[in-house]
């Protein structure tokens, strides 16, 4: 409970940001992109079809950086000061923490239990904490990884915690030798904790390749016969922490779950796991704060819960209207730069307004939001109002919103109340839990509509968020330093743009369902500028047609012997536009430590991504409103880096183990994504080859007068070097080299344009 003492300094503080100097920027690029679309405007009628093309490609890009600056108008974040908790705060809130994984071979079990490890060991007592896994796969070999990993926690917890250690996923921790430390003590413990940990390591590597362990243990008597797609409910408590002091050597709950699944019931993919892991913690620990973590991003900072306490706990900034407080997604890879730049511009910008939107991953929730409350069900002192009590407490209603299970509303009733979970045994719950992982049991209740994570999108994290914030509630964003969360992210290739196009995909099913912002901007709580970002956020994939033209638009014109930019003075517009473009986003890489190389990898990924992958999202959603087919949930292949640490116990960072050949390349496979940029590389190569050996002649016998110039010429080699990856793909082989099917395509296609563009 907090104390409300006005004398003592505030938990948090709210920093917002003038940034005069960028507003300028943004506001002269969008002056400037203005003037070019006032320029074809006044020269429509001069000038060929290529000209209208242009021009509309040219006012979606204007749009979309009118909407993005709306966005970064006004940043802001919350600097919290955990070390102001203790005399504040007489009894921490609990805290249930999520940990979802669904496939164990494309999420190794060993960075799934290295995730929970990181969550165990954070600054905060043992008794307010419990970590729920949500095995998704039903996985035998994640839940023995789970129980040894538990066992490696009675070792790992309390060496954290009495050595004040930072990197608490020992994976990350033990990639440098033994720090220097003239305390022998800890030099003995590192070294046992060390050799413990790779015991572990060994036991869960052996058993992914055998299963002698399942016959020789009766606790996985329920994994038999089970597959990922059709078994039984599992709940089982892997360790119980019944000291319930908050002693330092004590581990918090931990618990293994997996939502019983049947092949002709929808699932909804993570939002349902999520859903069901909001239900199993309801009844065993009731928690009133939710953390929801991807099971690749660990807890990089020890205060992490402590910082999300010090929002949700100042009473000074209203703190029943935060729903959630959302910390950064930071990688200790190369390979999403891009991320973190959109996230601290961007993110930071969205913030600013109505609150970050919730990122899918290191963010905590409050569960009497999620079980449906808005600000408006809430007095002044944070209690249920008359008129809420008697239309959520109802004991008919309570029972058609969250199911028929009387022990699940009775935990529901005590949330929405802030009453306190009692002590009981966790596992004196678990044939309720049983129950509540039916695949029938959400059928005509609330959960996915209005309660939980909301369904009907393959990105549930911003369906939720937008759904949360249309109610009226906020939300904020902390980035602390060092990051509270590292995670991995797929290298460039397949992976990479599979979760592309299932984001973009995403994005746009919400933009299409009943929260999209184009409705709660006139019917609910969303405010405008607010509903902006979220139009901009959600029209990602749209963009992928006006680039994919844009990018074919130069060579078009230097094979058909026409004119796409402006002449004389005006042409100083484009350059201008392209150059403060190029400076401003390198500034902004390079303010936050990035490299020049970086810069260009986001650039060059950017326009790949959009015109491939983000284009057949598009495709998806439009055969999902024909009904022809659903989007589909696909995970993501997650990987262990090797990367080493600056110290055993240093900063998280990327700081490679010596020189790799292979870093930075683009992997290619089969597969149709990487066909567009094939085919866009062809034909602004054949079109710089044709103008450089004066191909413009074939033009002019079909009647045009020459209208290219070296301006389209410069267009094509910008496009080139964007899609450089492909370029160097043509020459390599294997991973690294564009499969020969894809280029025989490309080229058909190529030759299909050239001559389309010279004939037409």
């Amino acid at each position: 409970m907090a104390d409300s003492s006005s004398s003592l300094p505030p938990l948090c503080e709210r920093i917002s940001y003038k940034r005069y100097f960028l507003r300028a920027v943004d506001l002269t690029i969008l002056g400037l992109l203005f003037s070019l679309l006032l320029h074809r405007i006044l020269h429509m009628s001069q000038n060929d079809t290529v000209w209208v093309v242009a021009f509309l490609c040219e006012s979606c890009f204007s749009f979309t950086w009118l909407l993005i600056t709306c966005v970064k108008w006004s940043p802001a974040e919350y600097k919290p000061y955990p070390d102001r908790l203790d005399e504040r705060v007489h009894d921490l809130p609990s805290v249930d923490m999520f940990v979802t994984t669904a496939d164990p071979v494309r999420e190794p079990p060993i960075l799934v239990v290295n995730t929970v490890l990181s969550l165990l060991a954070v600054n905060y007592p043992a008794n307010k904490l419990a970590c729920y896994l949500s095995d998704d796969g039903c996985s035998p070999l994640i839940y023995f990884s789970l129980k040894e990993a538990s066992k490696f926690a009675k070792i790992w917890v309390p060496f954290c915690k009495k050595y004040n250690v930072r990197v608490r996923a020992p994976f990350r921790y033990f990639l440098n030798p033994l720090p220097p430390s003239e305390d022998s003590e800890f030099s003995k413990e590192w070294e046992i904790t060390k050799r413990e940990y790779e015991k572990l390591s060994k036991k869960v590597e052996n058993a992914t390749g055998d299963s002698y362990w399942l016959d020789s243990d009766g606790d996985f008597e329920a994994f038999s016969n089970a597959e990922p797609n059709d078994h039984s409910t599992i709940v089982k408590v892997v360790w119980e922490n019944k000291g319930g002091v908050g002693d330092e050597k004590e581990v918090p709950h931990i618990v293994y779950i997996s939502r019983e699944k049947k092949p002709n019931y929808p699932h909804h993919y993570k939002a349902g796991a999520m859903n069901f892991l909001v239900r199993v913690s309801g009844l065993m620990t009731n928690a009133p704060y939710m953390l929801n973590v991807d099971c690749d991003m660990y807890a990089n900072e020890a205060d992490v819960v402590r910082q999300a306490m010090c929002i949700f706990l100042e009473g000074s900034m209203n703190k029943d209207h935060c729903a959630f407080v959302q910390f950064p997604q930071d990688f200790y890879d190369s390979n999403a730069d891009e991320v973190v730049v959109l996230q601290l511009y961007i993110g930071g910008g969205i913030a600013g307004i109505q609150g970050p939107l919730y990122g899918g991953s290191g963010c905590f929730h409050t569960r009497r939001v999620m079980y449906g409350l808005s600000p408006n069900d809430l007095d002044d002192n944070g209690s249920l109002s008359s008129f809420a009590t008697s239309q959520f407490l109802a004991e008919e209603s309570l029972a058609r919103d969250f199911g028929n299970s009387e022990e699940m509303v009775k935990s529901v009733v005590d949330a929405l109340q802030k009453k306190s979970n009692p002590q009981n045994s966790l596992t004196n719950s678990l044939d309720l839990a049983q129950e509540i992982g039916h695949c029938h049991y959400e059928y005509q209740t609330s959960w996915g509509k209005t309660i939980g994570w909301l369904y009907d999108s393959t990105t549930e994290d911003v369906n939720t968020s937008i759904g949360i914030h249309s109610r009226g509630w906020t939300s904020a964003y902390i980035l602390p330093e060092p990051p509270a969360f590292l995670g991995c992210m797929p290298p460039g290739g397949p992976d990479a743009m599979l979760q592309q196009r299932r984001w973009a995909a995403g994005l746009l099913e919400v933009l299409f369902n009943k929260q999209s912002p184009l409705i709660g901007m006139f019917c609910r709580k969303l405010r405008f500028r607010q509903s902006l970002a979220y139009f901009c956020i959600f029209t990602w994939g749209l963009r992928s047609i006006p680039e994919l033209f844009y990018c074919l638009l130069p060579a078009y014109c230097l094979l058909h012997n026409s004119s796409l930019f402006p002449k004389g003075v005006c042409l100083g517009i484009v350059v201008s536009v392209v150059g403060m473009h190029c400076l401003y986003t390198l500034w902004e890489f390079m303010s936050l430590g990035f490299t020049v190389q970086s810069w260009y990898a986001s650039q060059s990924f950017g326009r790949v991504k959009t015109t491939s992958s983000w284009l057949f999202s598009i495709l998806d959603i439009i055969l999902k409103l024909l009904g022809i087919s659903k989007t589909v949930f696909v995970v993501t292949k997650k990987t262990i880096s090797k990367t080493k640490l600056e110290s055993g116990d240093g900063p998280s960072q990327k700081d490679d183990n010596g020189p790799n050949p292979d870093s930075g390349k683009f992997e290619f496979d089969g597969s149709l994504y990487f066909l567009p940029g094939t085919f866009i590389l062809l034909v602004n190569l054949t079109a710089i080859a044709g103008f450089s050996m004066g191909l413009q002649r074939l033009s002019c016998s079909y009647g045009r007068s020459s209208g290219s110039s070296l301006t389209e010429a410069c267009g094509c080699i910008l496009v080139v070097i964007l899609f450089l990856p492909f370029l160097k793909g043509l020459f390599e082989k294997g991973k690294f080299g564009i499969p020969l099917s894809t280029i025989s395509k490309a080229v058909f296609l190529a030759v299909l344009f050239v001559v389309f563009s010279v004939r037409n």
